[in-house]
């Protein structure tokens, strides 16, 4: 679990919202084929399968993963492209509900881990050696709900500032004590953890999604777009649902959300996908490394690519992080632009925040040995 309040805390253990990137220096594209490639199916659907409710088959095929060389906003760790194949798969067209998820713990008495007491021997383990324990008083259950600035904020390097500790925040109470997801069952489930996702794939019998099968997922077959949308950024408020204003003091609704919407808001994408940008960030199964773009971009192409072996990230050392993709309600232009196909960030596994959930996948492997 992570203390927003206590600076120590937060400066080592949570990536949240839309952070701004270290300044380092730019890998090589040297020998990089930005050429377009055709796609191609790689795995057709099974004969005789009857689809599962809610998912939506996403033929297999080859594309370049990461940041178009136009896309000005685009992050370092998001370059360079590089050719990449995934096999078919299905993936669910919406992002998992309150409804789905209750659904869950009604059937096997889950417990996510923003509702667990806190261990100071395990969160110790992530902070640097000789971190003072805090009070008992804060380390309670709970987990990261996001506060407004009251005014204009010039250092929007230190993501602590909209982020605050909320003892009794989690998937039932995403905004803290008070909140609720009562006649909400069509939002998405928040305040979830990684070790929460994987234990909700292992019921339904799927798995997460690699970063690439995400990626892919999201381009449908738009081999050159920054955005999953057409029209580009004079049509992100029809959409997703993301942050329209002065970050983090005013979101002007443009889009008709405050914080998180309903799942199929917004017009899906080519493949049938919905908030495939915006609204909650989503989890995938790869370990978050910030060279992983470089030290791939000389393989001529990538089959099936689970990501790297382990994490790192020297803006966060002591943390164990992995790939999130899609952005969230709290993405402004004026900030990271997360709604962009190729933006990536990345969290603590433990992390819990009220814009961030996930959504599975089932590829055809998981079906031939159910």
């Amino acid at each position: 679990m992570k203390l927003s309040n206590l600076k120590y805390i937060t400066a080592f253990l949570i990536l949240l919202g839309c952070r701004q990137e270290p300044k380092r220096n730019a890998p090589s594209q040297d020998g990089l084929n930005l050429k377009p490639q055709t796609t191609k199916l790689v795995v057709s659907k099974l004969p005789n399968l009857e689809p599962p409710v809610d998912m939506v088959w996403i033929k297999g095929g080859t594309f370049y993963q990461g940041a178009l060389p136009e896309d000005s906003l685009a992050m370092q760790h998001e370059k360079p492209r590089h050719k990449v194949t995934v096999n078919g798969f299905y993936m669910d067209m919406h992002e998992v509900t309150n409804d789905q998820f209750a659904e869950f713990v009604a059937a096997t008495n889950y417990v996510t881990v923003a509702e667990r007491a806190i261990s100071w021997d395990e969160m110790k383990k992530q902070l640097p050696p000789e971190t003072p324990k805090p009070h008992d008083s804060i380390l309670q259950p709970g987990s990261l709900v996001f506060k407004k600035s009251k005014s204009s904020l010039p250092n929007l390097y230190d993501y602590s500032q909209w982020w605050e500790w909320k003892i009794g925040a989690n998937w039932r109470h995403p905004n803290g004590p008070g909140s609720s997801i009562e006649g909400k069952g069509e939002y998405p489930v928040v305040q979830i953890a990684y070790e929460d996702a994987l234990a909700y794939c292992e019921w339904k019998g799927r798995r997460l999604p690699t970063e690439a099968e995400w990626e892919y997922a999201t381009r449908a077959e738009k081999i050159n777009d920054i955005y999953s949308w057409p029209g580009g950024l004079e049509q992100l408020s029809s959409h997703a649902n993301t942050w329209e204003g002065e970050f983090p003091v005013e979101n002007k609704l443009h889009d008709g959300y405050e914080r998180r919407a309903p799942v199929k808001s917004y017009p899906a994408n080519a493949f049938g996908l919905y908030d495939m940008a915006g609204n909650v960030w989503e989890w995938t199964s790869d370990w978050y490394h910030i060279n992983y773009y470089a030290n791939v971009s000389e393989i001529e192409e990538l089959i099936n690519p689970s990501g790297p072996e382990k994490a790192y990230n020297p803006s966060n050392p002591y943390v164990q992080e992995k790939v999130i993709k899609g952005g969230s309600f709290l993405c402004s232009a004026s900030y990271c632009a997360s709604y962009r196909i190729s933006a990536r960030m990345a969290t603590g596994l433990d992390s819990g925040a009220e814009h961030l959930g996930f959504r599975t996948v089932l590829s055809t492997d998981m079906i031939e040995n159910k």
